[in-house]
């Protein structure tokens, strides 16, 4: 429970949290980011990591000076990339086996057959747009590698996707976290902004909830 409150207090306070971070440790706190985001996006054990919030807290503090935007979105970009490609590579090395149980009702051949449809298909937006949905973001490369989707296909869409998910978020934050209004209700605006990245996964759950109970009736 304790550590639950710890979590809950750093994401709704990124801004001193970070703060803290820049005053004692430096210039390593682009190394700290750098993980972060490596570790959000390139670990399927470490959804539960900051994304979009701490890129606009981020973003918000560079422009007061205390860190270079420039270097920090380049390094940021560079971090989501490489993570979405270490994240690929272990999906597509685990999951013929993960996949190899014909007993198992989920995770069976005829389910990585059509996860490998999936990504030929749609894998390409699938990679951007999961960018800006978290928990999916983190599974998204993953279940690409499992499906082996073309891997040049999967660099490009990634590439993009990195450039535009943390621009949008680091370079927002640069230039609207210190308005006046944002500033001083910036607890409320990463609420909001958890609360907007969530929302889709939440519609869409509840969707095909009420499919699943209308075919049943």
């Amino acid at each position: 429970m304790e550590l639950l409150t710890l979590f809950i207090d750093i994401i709704l306070n990124l801004d001193q949290h970070l703060i803290w971070l820049v005053q004692n440790y430096g210039n390593w706190i682009y190394l700290i980011l750098f993980l972060i985001i490596f570790c959000e996006t390139g670990l399927v054990v470490t959804p539960f990591l900051p994304g979009d919030s701490l890129l606009f807290v981020a973003g918000a503090i560079a422009a007061t000076g205390s860190m270079d935007v420039q270097v920090l979105a380049a390094l940021l970009m560079l971090a989501a990339f490489m993570g979405d490609n270490t994240n690929y590579w272990i999906g597509r090395y685990f999951g013929p086996r993960i996949f190899s149980r014909p007993e198992s009702r989920l995770l069976n051949s005829a389910h990585l057959e059509k996860t490998q449809i999936f990504y030929a298909k749609h894998g390409g937006k699938t990679i951007i747009f999961a960018r800006f949905l978290p928990i999916v973001r983190t599974f998204a490369p993953f279940v690409a590698g499992v499906g082996r989707m073309v891997y040049p296909h999967f660099v490009a869409y990634s590439a993009f996707g990195s450039v535009f998910w943390i621009s949008f978020f680091v370079f927002g934050g640069f230039f609207f976290g210190n308005v006046p209004v944002v500033k001083s209700n910036l607890s409320f605006f990463i609420f909001g902004i958890i609360v907007l990245s969530v929302l889709p996964g939440i519609i869409q759950f509840f969707r095909n909830w009420l499919g699943s109970r209308r075919s049943q009736t």
